[in-house]
């Protein structure tokens, strides 16, 4: 590649002053993940609708098919089943190679006991993905990693792959132009940002006066166990496993079953592997898990951050930023926002403009949509948080929960409560307003007495609801 591939692209501006996407167009995309893939799927999808021609370019250095960490994009793997939704009717479809398992139930653990929440409709389910190849010690690949396959999916609509390492961003003549490690340099119409919040390269689009500022961040953990999938069918079934424990800085804890793997997802305030080795000697962790289950050998294990404050300004005059470099969902569905402003962004660029008036005017309300959502995201954690340490409150949740799985004919307020905000299906702001259902608040009212004087107990769901497994010898 080089700038004479440039020549006879739009000026700076065009007739109408502002810059704008014509044929010929070229775009260049950083991070080949969900963001950046379905962000270029969905635009020359579009474009073809519209019959214009725009030349695409991909630039990650990552192969999404290898195993072990060359091929990790570090996320637990969940995708929800709103987003499977929308996926299908934008026509992406998700094949059985890649969703290692449909999870139709949560289990959620405490130390108090714990209760099985079933889909709440037969249309909700999720599923596990490999966002990779899978984990180091993989014997023989027998799926495709999730962030593959959408990649895949982008090139057979046009996008141009370039296994690259993007090292630098400039501006030639107004348009962002990209600098690799292999030593190439192209300007481009449009750039869009889709790295991740892993990657120093955020830090130079500080330094291009765009008022730029990258996401705030926190960790988190991730662990792969190889378990074999009957000992899983056995011990975690199809369930996805949420623990409300009282462990200091853990804000959130899952076992998600994935063809023969367990991943461990971890977060939190200040997550080392001092507190997963703590979650993982948990008596509650360890009753759900296969008797010969050794925490200690664990097939992979990262600590990547994770965004949980997107930027305020994700977009200047040709350049857009989406996914996690501009703003996603707080600690849940990551994916499901990448779709969001993925697709919007592209809408954007394609029918409005590529200035940041432009963005300014049809991109940033859905950002700020989302940023809003998150703000009421960290008031109901707090909620979480409290129940975490107020034992009665535990104790609600269970019978409350316990009750309402046992009637098939009910509404399940709560239930539902639960499992949008395990799965991230629902926004916060409409998970926060059903909190304070009439219903749901006089059933909590109702329970709460005996919970303080610790007479419950529905919510203890052992042995009838959990997967049956053999006992150790």
């Amino acid at each position: 590649m080089n700038d004479e591939r440039t020549s006879g692209m739009p000026s700076e501006g065009g007739d109408a002053g502002a810059p704008e996407l014509r044929d010929g167009s070229r775009v260049g995309i950083i991070g080949g993940g969900p963001a950046g893939a379905m962000f270029a799927y969905f635009l020359l999808d579009m474009a073809s609708r519209v019959d214009l021609q725009l030349d695409v370019d991909i630039y990650d250095s990552r192969r999404f098919d290898d195993s072990g960490p060359a091929g990790c994009n570090m996320c637990g793997g969940i995708v929800s089943e709103t987003l499977v939704q929308n996926l299908s009717a934008d026509g992406i479809h998700l094949p059985p190679t890649v969703v290692q398992r449909g999870i139709d139930a949560y289990v959620l653990h405490t130390d108090l006991g714990h209760v099985r929440i079933a889909t709440p409709t037969d249309e909700k389910r999720i599923g596990a993905v490999h966002r990779g190849g899978g984990p180091r010690d993989l014997l023989s690949p027998t799926w495709q990693g999730f962030d593959a396959h959408l990649l895949g999916l982008a090139t057979e609509r046009g996008a141009r792959l370039i296994r690259d390492r993007v090292d630098d961003v400039t501006r030639v003549d107004g348009r962002p132009s990209i600098h690799t490690k292999a030593g190439a340099t192209q300007a481009y119409d449009l750039l869009t940002v889709a790295a991740g919040v892993n990657t120093p390269l955020l830090k130079v689009f500080e330094g291009l006066g765009i008022d730029y500022q990258r996401p705030t961040v926190t960790k988190t953990l991730i662990r792969e166990y190889r378990l074999g999938r009957e000992s899983i069918d056995r011990s975690l079934g199809s369930a996805m496993h949420v623990f409300l424990l009282g462990i200091p800085r853990l804000e959130f804890a899952a076992l998600i079953p994935k063809g023969d793997y367990v991943t461990m997802v971890l977060l939190g305030e200040d997550i080392d592997n001092a507190l997963g080795d703590a979650f993982a000697a948990a008596p509650e962790v360890r009753a759900c898990m296969p008797p010969e289950w050794d925490p200690s050998v664990r097939s992979c294990q990262c600590l990547p951050h994770i965004n949980i404050r997107g930027v305020t300004r994700p977009y200047a005059d040709r350049v857009v930023f989406i996914g996690d470099a501009g703003v996603t969902r707080l600690y849940k569905d990551g994916i499901g926002a990448a779709y969001r402003t993925a697709k919007a962004a592209a809408r954007v660029a394609l029918f409005e403009g590529v200035s940041a008036d432009a963005f300014e005017r049809h991109y940033a309300p859905i950002c700020r949509s989302i940023a809003g959502d998150n703000r009421v995201g960290h008031l109901a954690f707090l909620l979480t948080r409290l129940a975490r340490r107020v034992r009665p409150i535990r104790r609600v949740i269970l019978d409350v929960t316990a009750a309402e799985q046992s009637r098939p004919d009910d509404a399940g307020r709560l239930s539902r409560i639960l499992w949008d905000m395990f799965t991230g299906s629902a926004p916060y702001t409409d998970i926060f307003r059903r909190m304070f259902d009439p219903v749901l608040v006089g059933r909590a009212a109702w329970a709460f007495p005996g919970a303080l004087l610790g007479l419950g107990g529905r919510g203890d769901m052992s042995g009838a609801e959990m997967p049956k497994r053999e006992t150790s010898r």
